[in-house]
């Protein structure tokens, strides 16, 4: 009898655990001895489910490069559930590349040293080019930086167009003499402007008087093209005078002139074909989830310039990713690789809820790195993007196409943690939390930007920027423990921590900000944010800037370290008039100077923090520290930063 009660209480117990629980996952095997491509892989996904939606499935792919002919498109037929999710899994000890590029062969070598190969018939237009992993650069003049406009007039031509006339030095135009008329719509004109880019092709071009036109929609009136725009031309033949540079002529031959040490019998040169991999296109009705994906590299994906160009867009909001995701919940990137592209990496869009991106390299991207929520207010909070995790990422080296895309974007999105990611080299604003200019309503609420290193922004290219960036009322958001150095704009706004209009109830606590361009922190115009307990230190212009004053209180500026070397502590219209609380602040420059008084402070103080070795890195406080007496907190700054990264030894490089 005993027997069989034990055995009636398995067989109980059996019944009771799910069939995806008690039974194996279901095995696809994807590459070369399988027979089967990763499009295959997604029909038999689709099949499976149908007889078996309660059994988990793992896509098992072999190494191997897969070249997509279109992207793969993930909706709910493919999709698994908390019990019964889908793992795609690379084996072996490579990463499987899901490609979208084509590679060229057929080169030879030209007299002047350049590589020349015909374009197969299969390839469309593109602008991007990758040699031996390195992103080659399309002929451009000048090979770096850019030239300067003299002049910009303007005259409209229709209610959504203008004709824009540009005046430069006709000895920064002696290049494109050559350039004949019916070659000009090829020929790309890329405008830095304040925090915008513009691209646009060309109407005409007089060489010897240095004036071109071009036709677009009109120029922003708080964003005008003037005589501190950048500019640079690329696309035209006689740009074609540096290593690394390459073109396509009317013949659509390709000529690449080599890098040094680049051997032409083994390089592998890649044209993108498709400018996405990885589309998750759920609906309010079907919904995916449960979906993850683990060491993957997705590769070559490109943007093709417009015949109307692209207008100036901040943080080139409307660019798309080569993984993009609507109505997804649950999805998960884990130590997988999306570079040489011409978009943003990864972005979860549309209603997307509790989606993870951890452990991932993001990198040569043409847009920025991570995205979460739309620019569109969603109707309610319940239709607002929510609670993705971004962490432990590397997001590098982005802005190749659209230098101002941001690493990170959030846009209406609630509850999103950005955590120890290492974020640098870039033109633009390292993280950019919030869509709403104003005070109106905005769903950026209760985001954490917490114990990231933010380094190496802005390479003096675009100006208005921040490490860590917030646009619009941002109640229960916190930026914390972060790193953040070496912010360089190119005339005004490099700075590390920057509320701009309409940021509200943000807590800006306990993270090391130091040498940036134009201070530390500053707000333009927002409502009852914190900046408490951070050290704030060797900003080149000025430390603390605050624009515009407002009836309200601004913010409160309690408990801080502000230390420098030369300057001034304050710039902005809003100190004189503006309402704010700034108490418990230790103050000092290195030169000892006496700064006088410290205007509207309470409590505060100006001596020497007494750090152990700042210019080593070591911002520890020594014991007897005036800082201590005031309030001041220390908080384990190494922290910052991918988990085992010492950005300590390799912070400069």
């Amino acid at each position: 009898m005993a027997l069989i009660s034990c055995w009636r209480s398995w067989w109980l117990v059996m019944a009771l655990i799910p069939v995806s629980e008690a039974a194996e996952p279901y095995a696809i095997h994807v590459g070369s001895r399988h027979h089967r491509s990763p499009a295959q892989a997604l029909e038999a996904i689709a099949r499976h489910r149908v007889s078996h939606p309660q059994q988990a499935i793992d896509v098992l792919v072999e190494p191997g490069d897969y070249l997509l002919e279109e992207p793969l498109v993930i909706d709910a037929s493919h999709s698994g559930t908390a019990q019964a999710p889908i793992r795609w899994l690379a084996t072996g000890n490579a990463k499987p590349v899901f490609s979208g590029g084509i590679q060229l062969h057929g080169f030879t070598v030209a007299p002047d040293g350049t590589w020349r190969c015909a374009l197969p018939s299969n390839l469309t237009k593109f602008h991007q080019l990758w040699v031996n992993d390195q992103r080659a650069t399309l002929a451009r003049h000048p090979n770096q930086g850019f030239l300067l406009m003299k002049s910009v007039t303007e005259e409209p031509i229709d209610d959504k167009r203008s004709r824009q006339k540009v005046t430069m030095s006709p000895t920064d135009m002696q290049l494109l003499q050559n350039i004949a008329p019916l070659d000009l719509t090829s020929v790309q004109m890329l405008a830095y402007h304040k925090w915008d880019n513009t691209r646009r092709g060309m109407e005409s071009l007089d060489a010897n008087t240095g004036t071109l036109t071009t036709i677009g929609k009109p120029m922003k009136p708080w964003n005008r093209w003037d005589q501190h725009t950048g500019i640079i031309f690329t696309n035209f033949p006689a740009a074609l005078d540096a290593p690394g540079e390459w073109y396509v002529d009317a013949r659509r031959i390709l000529h690449y002139r080599p890098r040094p040490g680049e051997v032409l019998d083994k390089a592998k040169v890649i044209a993108p074909r498709l400018s996405q991999l990885l589309i998750i296109k759920g609906t309010q009705e079907k919904r995916v989830s449960d979906i993850s994906w683990r060491g993957f590299r997705f590769l070559h994906t490109g943007w093709k310039f417009p015949a109307q160009g692209f207008e100036p867009q901040q943080a080139a909001a409307s660019i798309e990713a080569v993984i993009q995701a609507d109505f997804c919940d649950r999805m998960t990137f884990e130590s997988c690789e999306v570079a040489h592209s011409g978009l943003y990496g990864i972005w979860f869009r549309q209603q997307c809820h509790s989606n993870t991106v951890r452990a991932c390299k993001l990198h040569d991207l043409g847009a920025g790195g991570l995205r979460s929520g739309t620019m569109e207010l969603p109707a309610t909070t319940a239709m607002t993007s929510s609670h993705q995790l971004f962490d432990n990422n590397i997001i590098q080296y982005t802005g190749q196409e659209f230098p101002c895309a941001a690493g990170v974007w959030i846009g209406h999105a609630r509850d999103q943690t950005v955590s120890h990611n290492d974020i640098g080299h870039m033109p633009y604003t390292g993280i950019s939390v919030g869509w709403r200019w104003g005070y109106e309503r905005s769903e950026a609420k209760h985001n954490k930007i917490l114990q990231n290193h933010i380094h190496h922004i802005g390479d003096g290219l675009l100006s208005d920027m921040g490490a860590v960036y917030t646009l619009g009322p941002s109640e229960g958001t916190i930026i914390s423990g972060n790193h953040i150095h070496d912010v360089k704009s190119y005339k005004y706004g490099g700075w590390g921590l920057y509320n701009d209009e309409g940021s509200t109830g943000i807590v800006m606590e306990n993270n090391l900000v130091h040498h940036t361009k134009s201070g530390s922190y500053h707000q333009h115009y927002g409502k009852e944010n914190v900046l408490r307990n951070n050290i704030l230190a060797f900003a080149s212009e000025q430390q603390l800037q605050f624009t515009r004053a407002e009836a309200h209180t601004s913010f409160h500026i309690t408990h801080n370290i502000i230390l420098w070397e030369r300057g001034p502590i304050h710039r902005g219209h809003g100190w004189k008039t503006g309402k704010f609380e700034a108490s418990g602040n230790l103050y000092w420059r290195t030169d000892a100077a006496d700064p006088g008084t410290l205007p509207h402070e309470k409590a505060s103080r100006w001596a020497d923090p007494m750090f152990k070795d700042p210019a080593s890195g070591d911002w520890t406080l020594k014991a007897g520290s005036p800082a201590f007496s005031l309030g001041f907190k220390p908080w384990d700054f190494r922290k910052a930063g991918r988990y085992g990264d010492d950005i300590w030894k390799k912070s400069s490089q």
